[in-house]
């Protein structure tokens, strides 16, 4: 994707242009997943909000549903509120007409039932069009309902709700390959659940020290693998990731194998270890490789290579110079995500600036996108971004580390699972890119 690139307009959150610059917090899109098909894309915000958009025939995504997933809640035993953010969506195969979805706010896992509704029952015996129970002395014949036309509505509904099985954060959710079970992680837990049951769920992993002033590290991102139903990984703020497999053991905390790339002494800072803390990990669509994103990295992982990266990618290592302002600003804490292309062969990720990368796995070429109003209008065409380190030369239309904004960050992005289509989320905008036919990276 590159100087080819379309853009279909931006859509806010709610499926329309703001015309202005106020933000409420609310408002911030948290999550942004395709279904498998790739024909609904489903956004979470800071509000607990979810807003579904369909894919329409002529190409464009329109808003199809919106919900209330989660509502601010309050532990009245640790004096603690519970924000009602989605952190995560994911949505489960289909298997009828229906979509189901679950969603996640810190504490609680909901399963959403996504319908559609275009008939509607007429003529009951025993009630009248308002649907107040007639008197039955009035009955004098009997007719049989008949189900009439009506408009196309979207209804959404509560089927199961996952509480209580987590003392710290929910980072993560992820549908396993069986289609029955799901896992969810916090911070030092991964429990596995079967969607048809609420009051249980089994620990799987538990990295929680005896004594918590021993705790070195913590869960940053878990997922299943795509195929086989007894794999997962999940990454830790120390930079490893850990491949389980739930044959060996019912619990994993005895990993399969350690993926971790030796630190170079040299290269060793105060923040080091802040910015080798992984924020996500994504299977390959092949379930050949994992896909991870740490402060200033992607790389790519080969599961049968654990000694190191087969591929590492700056993303922006420009940055490098000002890690002590990001640390005082606490934008080095931003935990980026990072997404495979339907063939395994591009990556992408977020960055500030409303800029995002892309790499190329084949070509070793890369870009840097903006996402933003300019580029938003029906049929604009994406210009690549170049950033010029501190002291280096500028060429016209660079931009300068100086002059970045680090307000402005793309944390999550989604990748359509088979078409060059992708989401972007730019605060409380979403941004739908669409790839020209035969487009090559710029």
């Amino acid at each position: 994707m590159g100087e080819d690139t379309d853009a279909t307009p931006t859509l806010n959150h709610h499926g329309f242009l703001p015309d202005h610059n106020y933000v409420t917090d609310a408002d911030i899109i948290s999550t942004v997943e395709f279904n498998h098909t790739g024909e609904l894309l489903a956004t979470g915000d800071k509000g607990g909000r979810v807003v579904i958009f369909q894919r329409e025939p002529e190409g464009e995504y329109n808003v199809y549903s919106t919900f209330q997933s989660h509502e601010p809640e309050f532990d009245y035993l640790k004096s603690l509120e519970i924000e009602e953010k989605i952190n995560k969506i994911r949505w489960l195969p289909q298997q009828n007409a229906a979509h189901f979805l679950l969603s996640t706010n810190d504490k609680t896992i909901k399963l959403w039932k996504v319908s559609e509704r275009d008939k509607r029952p007429e003529g009951y015996n025993l009630k009248d069009e308002e649907g107040h129970i007639k008197d039955i002395s009035t009955v004098t014949s009997l007719q049989v309902p008949v189900l009439m036309p009506m408009d196309l509505m979207v209804e959404v509904s509560p089927r199961r709700v996952y509480a209580n099985a987590h003392t710290y954060h929910v980072n993560s959710i992820s549908v396993n390959s069986d289609y029955e079970t799901y896992m969810s992680a916090d911070d030092l837990r991964i429990n596995l659940w079967h969607l048809d049951i609420t009051d249980r769920s089994f620990n799987i992993v538990d990295i929680k020290p005896a004594n918590m002033e021993d705790l070195t590290e913590v869960i940053t991102s878990a997922e299943f693998h795509p195929h086989h139903c007894n794999l997962f990984v999940y990454s830790s703020s120390k930079g490893t990731l850990r491949l389980c497999d739930m044959r060996e053991a019912a619990l994993c905390d005895k990993h399969s194998k350690l993926f971790e790339e030796p630190e170079d002494p040299s290269a060793r800072s105060f923040f080091s270890e802040i910015i080798s803390s992984v924020s996500d990990v994504k299977f390959s669509h092949s379930g050949r490789y994992l896909l991870t994103r740490d402060y200033l990295t992607a790389k790519v992982w080969d599961l049968n290579m654990e000694s190191k990266p087969l591929e590492t990618y700056q993303v922006h290592d420009y940055l490098r110079s000002k890690l002590c302002s990001l640390y005082e600003n606490d934008c080095i804490f931003d935990k980026f995500e990072c997404a495979w292309n339907g063939s395994d062969s591009v990556i992408m990720t977020g960055a500030y600036n409303n800029f995002f990368r892309m790499f190329d796995r084949n070509t070793k070429r890369d870009v840097t996108l903006e996402a933003s109003r300019e580029s938003s209008k029906p049929r604009a065409v994406l210009k690549p971004r170049r950033v010029c380190a501190a002291g280096g030369k500028r060429r016209k239309d660079d931009i300068s580390v100086d002059s970045l904004d680090f307000t402005k960050k793309i944390l999550h992005t989604a990748w359509h699972p088979n078409e060059n289509i992708i989401a972007i989320a730019a605060t409380n905008n979403l941004y739908i890119f669409q790839d020209k036919l035969n487009s090559e990276m710029h």
